[in-house]
């Protein structure tokens, strides 16, 4: 499309005055009016929110022009989609040199790196210059080192096509931008910033854990845990409220100026601590303050000046990478939820080492819930919550309790209360002169003539409406401090000077000890029945349990109903130890032989949860699968379960661990229908309400996502109908060749190690010919002809040499659909293949149903693993396939023949030499087998409508005939 005439008069213009432009007197303001301005309004962005959205929605965001450290304190534009920041717009003034100038392109990769943005511009409308920031930026990086469009103002015209089909809001709507940044790859050296500040931190703790420990003699584990983390956790809140303005800049690197580097900063924290009323800093007891975050320890240990140097001089321009006013809070939430995975540890010589936490490495690692999955169950839970209610000290929202029991570094509480900040703005927005004017006024005018909330109402919505629980310590300080951060977010020291007034004296900050505590969720102060009377007891045992009185910690909440809502992404993957006796006590319905601790989160939020009170966990999906969970199943059921949302292994990045949603509310409903769905690789494949009547039918209660009213119908039909498998079949293991004591002889170890029963060649007679699941697939061997097995007592499990020299259907077990196989040759199957037989119906007769399309959709929704990591055939499932034992004479003899052609056929196939060959017996196969499916529909006489469900598609376009 041809470049828009006003952009032609801006480059006309330009042109003309480029000389008094370049000058030094044109400053940065002048150019972001007159040329940035109105060049992003023909890009189609609304910089003056004419469409007059809410400040959270408003797609251009113009920061204030604050200077820290002779830089701007944030980017000059922020451009949004739906309040989401989608890149940063730096400029300049003309008689910058973008093209050579280092400055400039370090500041705008730093910004955008550290909010995690893949691309940003850097203009002086003269040069245009776009950089990927997906790459860390460094100080001695050229102006040209990550920068992949440049031109400048002369082909704005030519180039106009190019910028509307990336930098248009409707080509990021459209998808045009994340495709363009997908296509550009990341260049060597990429480091994301909350793995390059996981790395930096962890780095920070090493060193002074290591220091501290060899400074001061006689210090527990413990006192050298809280230490490091508290001193950690300072310098970071400090230096985020620099780069907020809140701070003047520079203050931490002025203190480590000189000697004596921690006593100086020592004072600093005094002084934060008479400003700000955090737990982080709290050195003094004062009335009524709690004093479990007292601290009379931290102040008094000694730390070298040289440390503490490194570490502060990593935190300011131009060796560090990060601006800190722009890093989101659940980046940071994502790194520290991984920092907290490792502990320190003192040696018996004191030295401090860092290791992985035993119930961290159980599992497999930390999983931080990603963004997008907390605001989906903060929306689907606290959203519903605040429906129809007022906002206010009076309003019906301030009455509302929400809790994450097991709150890790804060991410759903962040969440939550983000989704409480944005409520309560839109609300007063709707009445602002009366929320403005009032005694205590509830929102105000920023120097740029925007409406927020005042820092006395954060704080008010922070003390009534977000509550938090976790098992340790160091978590719980660090979900205060993200919370901490999100009250003074938006604020400077400006805007907090302009509330003095409205705070009445009060310190900036809330005191959180009474909100986010510490303790064990699942085990109460009853753990120890019985066990006071035999002493004192054991220090390290008492800190691991940490057993938590609800009643006691939340009197005001337990006693009077409980919470509103509940939710989190509780512990699973780490198994439970001593405890598991009481809480198979405590939770009589949760399968006694689990490991995990996911269903007991669960049943605990029962307990705390207020009737009609809604629950929103992020779990393991094998709760609705598995046999041992049907009571566990049946209790949710007898709950208004409002949806189920099956992730599969697509939400932890680096993890295959599979997880689901769960939205339900504390109220009995047996009848009630479900809203269900699952994603794949990102895309969602299934949508729809069901009755929990189609799960309650099943005899285990498994919840299958796929199932619908019309599949279950057609199920219930066919099973019926027709006589299970086990009453014409068997069904039994393969060969389990190994295992340790047994066999005779018994089997040892090296016995195992070397398969001293496996060999690529026939010695003498007991050796033969082996299978494994791998050789079997649909109607077709693979036999490799360098496989066999010696064959005896000696083997762990010989199964049934008798069946196996008969001819026997072969069915592969590590499959997510049936794949049988005939043998007539008398191969010896091993433990990864099921060996089928029957005296009363013909094999091939039998191979062909086990095959055909509509066996696969029964066995489908028996055992529904399809697309599971590990999907295995269950013999259970394979017993209760409906079997057409008295098939009419014609239709039987039509199956037999049809399994021997596709069989012929797969032969055929597998000597083919020329690629014509393949494809036209490609074709027979498939023909063949469409052949055979169609019979099976006919012998089970099912309708057109009902192929269709069979076929997974839509019903309703196929009429009876």
């Amino acid at each position: 499309m041809p470049a828009p005439a006003q952009l032609l008069q801006l480059i006309d213009r330009f042109e003309r005055n480029r000389d008094a432009y370049r000058s030094g007197k044109y400053n940065e303001t002048q150019v972001r009016r007159e040329f940035i301005d109105p060049l992003l309004t023909l890009l189609g962005w609304d910089v003056d929110n004419k469409a007059g959205y809410a400040e959270q929605y408003k797609q251009v965001v113009h920061e204030d022009a604050i200077k820290v450290g002779g830089s701007s304190k944030a980017p000059d534009y922020s451009l949004r989609i739906g309040g989401q920041r989608k890149l940063f717009v730096e400029a300049k003034k003309p008689s910058i040199n973008i093209k050579t100038d280092i400055s400039p392109a370090f500041q705008v990769r730093r910004y955008a790196w550290s909010a995690k943005l893949p691309l940003s511009i850097l203009t002086d409308f003269e040069e245009f210059a776009v950089y990927d920031c997906r790459n860390k930026p460094d100080k001695n990086d050229k102006a040209s080192h990550a920068r992949i469009i440049y031109f400048t103002y002369e082909q704005y015209a030519e180039k106009w096509d190019e910028l509307v089909a990336l930098f248009s809001p409707e080509a990021i709507m459209q998808g045009a931008f994340d495709k363009y940044v997908k296509s550009s790859k990341k260049k060597r050296g990429t480091a994301e910033v909350d793995d390059a500040f996981l790395a930096e931190i962890s780095d920070w703790r090493d060193g002074l854990a290591r220091n501290i420990a060899l400074q001061n003699s006689g210090i527990t584990t413990r006192q050298l845990n809280h230490a490091v983390q508290r001193t950690i956790d300072r310098l970071i809140f400090l230096r985020i409220a620099e780069d907020r303005g809140i701070e003047q800049y520079g203050r931490l690197r002025d203190r480590a100026a000189n000697k004596e580097v921690y006593a100086n900063l020592g004072q600093l924290f005094r002084q934060a601590d008479a400003k700000y009323n955090s737990g982080l800093f709290h050195f003094k007891s004062e009335r009524g303050r709690d004093d479990e975050s007292l601290d009379t320890f931290t102040l008094q240990l000694t730390i070298d000046d040289k440390v503490l140097k490194q570490i502060i001089k990593r935190l300011y321009y131009p060796d560090s990478p990060y601006q800190f006013d722009v890093i989101p809070a659940d980046i940071l939430g994502q790194v520290y939820e991984q920092f907290l995975g490792k502990v320190i540890r003192l040696t018996a010589g004191g030295q401090a080492k860092i290791e992985e936490k035993p119930e961290v490495k159980k599992a497999g690692g930390v999983f931080y819930t990603p963004t997008y999955i907390v605001e989906y169950i903060v929306q689907q839970t606290v959203g519903k919550l605040v429906e129809g209610k007022k906002p206010g000290k009076a309003g019906g929202v301030s009455k509302l309790r929400i809790l994450d029991p097991a709150c890790g570094s804060g991410s759903f509480l962040i969440g939550a209360y983000q989704f409480l900040l944005d409520w309560h703005l839109r609300e007063y927005l709707l009445d602002r002169d009366r929320w403005a004017q009032m005694k205590e006024p509830t929102i105000y005018q920023n120097g740029r003539g925007e409406w927020q909330l005042t820092i006395g109402e954060r704080k008010r919505i922070l003390l009534n409406n977000i509550y938090g629980v976790d098992i340790d310590q160091q978590a719980v300080e660090v979900t205060k401090l993200s919370l901490l951060l999100k009250v003074m977010e938006g604020e400077n020291e400006q805007t907090l000077g302009t509330q003095t007034p409205l705070l009445h004296l009060e310190r900036v900050l809330p005191n959180l000890s009474a909100n986010i505590q510490c303790g064990n969720s699942l085990i109460g102060p009853d753990f120890y029945d019985g066990q006071m009377s035999l002493g004192i007891l054991d220090e390290e045992e008492m800190y691991r349990i940490n057993v938590f009185d609800w009643t006691a910690a939340f009197p005001t909440i337990i006693p009077w109903g409980g919470f509103d809502a509940v939710i989190g992404n509780p512990p699973w993957g780490a198994e439970i130890r001593e405890e598991r006796e009481y809480l198979v006590a405590k939770f009589p319905n949760v399968p006694k032989k689990t490991k995990d601790t996911y269903m007991y989160f669960v049943y605990q939020a029962f307990d705390i949860l207020g009737q009609r009170g809604f629950l929103g966990f992020l779990i393991p999906n094998t709760w609705l699968l598995i046999n041992n969970a049907k009571a566990f199943r049946n209790e949710l059921m007898t709950l208004k379960i409002h949806e189920i949302i099956d992730h599969g292994d697509g939400v932890f990045k680096k993890a295959t661990v599979e997880s689901c949603t769960l939205i339900l509310q504390n109220q009995e409903d047996f009848t009630g229908q479900c809203h269900v769905q699952r994603f794949r690789k990102g895309e969602k494949i299934i949508d729809h309400t069901v009755p929990k009547n189609i799960w309650l039918d099943d005899q285990y209660s498994r919840i299958i996502i796929d199932k619908t009213e019309e599949i279950h119908q057609l199920l219930i039909k066919l099973i019926r109908n027709h006589p299970s498998f086990e009453t014409t079949c068997q069904i039994i293991w393969g060969i389990k060749p190994y295992q340790v004591g047994h066999g005779k002889p018994p089997q040892t170890k090296d016995m195992l190690k070397a398969r001293i029963y496996h060999s690529k060649i026939k010695h003498d007679e007991k050796w033969k010919p082996l299978l494994v699941g791998r050789n079997v697939d649909r109607y077709q061997i693979h036999f490799p002809e360098d496989q066999y097995i010696k064959y005896g007592k000696w083997l762990m499990y010989p199964s049934n040499e008798h069946l196996m020299l008969q001819p026997k259907i072969l069915l592969r077990q590590t499959s997510a659909t049936l794949r049988a196989c005939y043998d007539d040759q008398n191969f010896y199957p091993q433990n990864s293949i099921f060996i089928v037989h029957s005296e009363k119906i013909d094999l091939h007769y039998l191979l062909a149903l086990l095959n055909s399309q509509l066996l696969g959709f029964i066995y489908k929704f028996g055992n529904p693993q399809l697309g599971k990591v590990f999907a295995e055939i269950k013999p259970s499932v394979i017993k209760g396939l409906p079997i057409h034992e008295n098939p009419p004479l014609e239709l039987h003899k039509q199956l037999i023949t049809l399994a021997k052609q596709i069989m012929e056929l797969h032969k055929r196939l597998a000597a083919a030499q020329t690629a014509h060959e393949r494809t036209l017996l490609q074709r027979q196969i498939t023909a063949t087998d469409h052949q055979i499916d169609q019979l099976v529909y006919h012998l089970y006489s099912l309708t057109p409508q009902e192929i269709a469900i069979v076929e997974g598609k839509d019903p309703k376009g196929f009429e009876n005939p």
